[in-house]
C-alpha cells in the first residue's frame, strides 16, 4: 500500500522574526530618531541622550562584576569566563520517573512522558530545607523540533518547525511524544561530594504537560468563554502549551507562562465566504486552514487530539471545542512539593503571550504586585496588584484571583501611568465591546489598545532589582516599527537590536499608579549600542535581541540574548555570533559577557543556589539553524552536547567557581 508523505512547514518559527530580509542596513537608520525632538542627522548619542540616565543614575564605584569577559564564539560549544567550570544536566529525554526509559529517538509517547521535556526555558531552584545542595529543579519546555523527535523524519527534508503528514493524518503515537515533550519538568538534583550535580529518584519528580489536567481560577473559571465538551461548566482543561519564561511565587509555588499558544489551534469558521472567528480568536492570531504542529490530523480521532480544531461543530459551545483556545495564554500555578495538585491558570493576570512572570517584593499588610510582558511586536506591559494585601501566614494563590490588571502608558516626558483593566473603567463597558471582567481577561489586547497604553518592541522578560526596588523590562526587537511610530520609550525605526527599559514606581510603592522610567541599554554593534552612560558598546559587552532578564541577591542583572537561530551569524547579526548571556551592574551601568552558548541554540532561564555558589542556565534548540536541505542529507548544524555525530539537545548548564565563590562576584 502506497502512502503520500505531505511535508507542511510551521510558520517561521515558535519566536517572532528577528530578521526580515530587504530592509536596509541597520547602521543606516539609527539615526531616525523622534520627529518632535528633530534629531536627524546629530548621531545616536546625541538623539539618545535625554532618554538615559537622571543625574543620580551611573554612579563610580567599584564593580560588583569579577570576572573577565568570555569573547564572541561561533563555536559549537558552551565558554564561560576563566576560573569557571560547567557541567551539563538534564538534556532532553533524560528519564525521572516511572519505568526510566533509556533516551532514544525512537522513544514512544508513553516514554516521553517519563523523559525531560525538550526546548527548556524558564526554571527556578527549589531548595530542600533551605539547603544549597539539594532541591528541586523546575524547568519549561516551551515547544519541540519534530525532525529530531521522530525515526521517520529520517531522509525527509523538513525544516526546524516542519510536521510532516502521511495520507493527510499524523500519526498519532507522534503527536502524544510531541504533546508530552512540551510542558514542566520537576527534578530533584543533588550535589555530590565531588561538586558534580545528579537527578534523584524522588517521589515529587513530575512531569506536566499539553496533557494533564488543570483548573481554571479567576474571573474567567465558569463563564461561557471557557466552556467546552472536555469541561461544560468552563473550570477545567487539559494541558498546558508554550511554556517561555517562569515566576516563583512568594509562598514557594512555580508559575509558567503561556506564550504562543495560538500557534496550536485553527478556526476555518466563515459567513458568508469570508472567515468569521471571534475576537478572542482573531486578537492572537489563531491561524486558519493549519495549526503549528497538526496535531488535531492524528490517525485516532481522540478528543485530546482534535480539540486543536477550534471551529465550530455542534449547536453549543459544550458540544465541541470552539473555546478550546480561550483556555489558554495565562500563568500557570504548580506547587513542586505537592506532586498530586492539580495546575491552576490563574486567569486574573490576564491572557496573552505571557513571556514570565516577577514579584515586586513581598511586604507584610500590603496588595501584592507582578509584572508580566507580551512577548509580540507592538504589544503591552502589563502589572496585577491583589485586592488583598500580602500576608506571609497565610499567602498563597487565591491572591493572584481578585485585584487590578493595568496595562502601561509611558509618557514622553519619562512619565507613566499604569491604566486599569477593569469592566466599567477607562471606557471598558458594554457600550465598547466588555459586559464582563471575564470578557475583559479573555481579550486583554484589546483592552490594553482600548485604554491607550503604549504599543512595545515585543516587551519579554521582566526583573525587579533588590536594592532599589527598580522594574527591568527587555524589548527584544520590532523592525516593524515605522519611523512615524516612534516614541521616547521606543526610540528606533526598524529595531533590529532592541533595548532594555526601567521604572520606579511613584513614591517606591510597587502599586502605585505613576512611575518614572528611562532606558538601561540599547543593543547594538558597536556603531550603534549604547550603555547606561550614552558610551558605545565594545567587544567585551555588544549584544543584540535581549530576552531573559534576572537579577540575583547581590543586585547583578543577568542578560540573555535570543536573535534568531534564522538570523544568527548572519548579516545584520553577524557581529553578535551565538547568542550568549552577559551581567550588568545596574549601578555603574558595566556590562560584561558571560557565556557563550552553541551552534543554533537560545540561551533561556537562570537561577542559583540560594548561597549563589551555583547557577542553572538552559540552552534551547541547538542546530535550531540546520536547514531543510542539510537535515535531509544527514548534515546537522549541532551535535551539542554530546558531541560526535549525536542528535542535538536542550539541556541545563551548571555552573561554579572553580574557587567556590559567589558565581558573578
Amino acid at each position: 500500500m502506497s502512502q503520500t508523505i505531505e511535508i507542511v512547514s510551521g510558520d517561521g518559527g515558535d519566536e517572532p522574526p528577528c530578521l526580515e530580509i530587504g530592509n536596509p542596513r541597520f547602521g543606516d537608520l539609527v539615526t531616525r530618531r523622534l520627529k518632535r525632538r528633530d534629531v536627524l542627522a546629530g548621531g545616536l548619542a546625541t538623539a539618545l541622550a535625554v532618554l538615559f540616565v537622571r543625574p543620580d543614575d551611573a554612579t563610580s564605584g567599584e564593580s560588583r562584576l569579577d570576572f573577565k569577559p568570555v569573547p564572541i564564539s561561533r563555536a559549537d560549544g558552551v565558554a564561560v569566563p576563566e576560573g569557571y567550570r560547567v557541567q551539563v544536566i538534564l538534556p532532553w529525554g533524560e528519564p525521572i520517573l516511572g519505568r526510566l526509559p533509556a533516551f532514544t529517538v525512537d522513544n514512544s509517547g508513553e516514554d516521553q512522558a517519563m523523559q525531560v521535556g525538550s526546548h527548556h526555558d524558564g526554571m527556578h531552584f527549589f531548595a530542600i530545607n533551605g539547603c544549597s545542595d539539594d532541591g528541586l529543579l523546575v524547568i519549561n519546555h516551551e515547544y519541540v523540533e519534530p525532525r529530531l523527535m521522530h525515526v521517520s523524519a529520517s531522509g525527509l527534508k523538513l525544516g526546524a518547525e516542519d510536521s510532516y503528514l502521511i495520507d493527510g493524518r499524523r500519526q498519532a503515537d507522534d503527536v502524544l511524544k510531541e504533546m508530552n515533550a512540551h510542558g514542566v519538568s520537576v527534578v530533584r538534583i543533588r550535589r555530590e561530594v565531588d561538586g558534580r550535580w545528579v537527578t534523584v529518584a524522588d517521589p515529587r519528580n513530575r512531569r506536566i504537560t499539553a496533557l494533564t489536567p488543570m483548573e481554571l481560577a479567576g474571573p474567567v473559571r465558569g463563564s461561557g468563554f471557557v466552556t467546552t465538551k472536555y469541561s461544560p461548566e468552563g473550570t477545567r482543561v487539559r494541558g498546558t502549551l508554550s511554556n517561555c519564561a517562569s515566576g516563583a511565587t512568594p509562598w514557594n509555588t512555580y508559575l509558567a507562562a503561556e506564550e504562543n499558544w495560538a500557534l496550536y489551534f485553527r478556526n476555518d469558521d466563515k459567513k458568508d465566504g469570508k472567515p468569521d472567528q471571534p475576537r478572542e480568536h482573531s486578537q492572537y492570531q489563531v491561524p486558519r486552514g493549519k495549526t503549528h504542529y497538526h496535531w488535531e490530523l492524528a490517525d485516532i480521532g481522540d478528543d485530546a487530539f482534535v480539540r486543536f480544531d477550534a471551529s465550530r461543530k455542534a449547536p453549543s459551545s459544550a458540544e465541541d471545542y470552539r473555546n478550546e483556545p480561550n483556555a489558554f495564554g495565562w500563568m500557570v500555578e504548580i506547587d513542586p512539593f505537592r506532586p498530586d495538585a492539580v495546575p491552576v491558570k490563574r486567569t486574573a493576570l490576564g491572557r496573552f503571550a505571557h513571556e514570565g512572570v516577577v514579584f515586586a517584593p513581598a511586604t507584610e499588610g500590603k496588595p501584592l504586585v507582578c509584572y508580566s510582558g507580551d512577548d509580540a511586536i507592538f504589544q503591552f506591559i502589563y502589572k496585577f496588584v491583589s485586592a488583598k494585601p500580602y500576608s506571609k501566614a497565610d499567602a498563597g494563590g487565591h491572591l493572584l484571583d481578585d485585584g487590578t490588571l493595568y496595562v502601561a502608558r509611558f509618557n514622553d516626558d519619562g512619565t507613566g501611568d499604569w491604566l486599569a483593566l477593569a469592566i466599567g473603567q477607562n471606557g471598558l463597558t458594554s457600550e465598547n465591546g466588555f459586559s464582563s471582567q471575564a470578557e475583559v481577561l479573555i481579550n486583554t489586547r484589546a483592552a490594553a489598545k482600548h485604554v491607550g497604553a503604549t504599543r512595545m518592541d515585543r516587551p519579554e522578560s521582566g526583573a525587579v532589582e533588590p536594592m532599589t526596588g527598580a522594574v527591568y523590562f527587555s524589548l527584544t526587537n520590532n523592525v516593524k516599527r515605522k519611523p512615524d511610530e516612534v516614541d521616547q520609550a521606543n526610540p528606533r525605526a526598524e529595531n533590529y537590536f532592541g533595548h532594555i527599559v526601567r521604572w520606579t514606581e511613584e513614591k517606591a510603592d510597587h502599586a502605585a499608579t505613576r512611575f518614572r522610567w528611562d532606558l538601561f541599554v540599547i543593543g547594538g554593534d558597536q556603531a550603534s549600542g549604547r550603555d547606561l552612560t550614552g558610551h558605545s558598546l565594545d567587544e567585551n559587552n555588544l549584544f543584540a535581541c535581549p530576552d531573559g532578564l534576572w537579577f540575583d541577591a547581590g543586585g547583578r542583572l543577568w542578560i540573555q540574548t535570543d536573535i534568531s537561530d534564522r538570523a544568527l551569524n548572519k548579516g545584520y547579526y553577524e557581529p553578535f555570533g551565538n547568542n550568549a548571556m552577559l551581567c550588568a551592574d545596574p549601578q555603574t551601568g558595566e556590562i560584561r559577557r558571560f557565556l557563550t552558548g552553541p551552534l543554533g541554540q537560545e540561551i533561556t532561564g537562570v537561577t542559583t543556589t540560594p548561597d549563589g555558589r551555583t547557577m542553572f542556565v538552559n540552552v534551547q534548540h541547538p542546530g535550531a539553524h540546520t536547514s531543510a536541505d542539510e537535515f535531509a542529507q544527514g548534515r546537522l548544524g549541532s551535535h551539542w552536547p554530546l558531541g560526535g555525530s549525536a542528535v542535538p539537545r536542550s539541556a541545563t548548564l551548571v555552573i561554579t567557581r572553580e574557587d567556590g565563590g559567589i558565581v558573578g562576584a
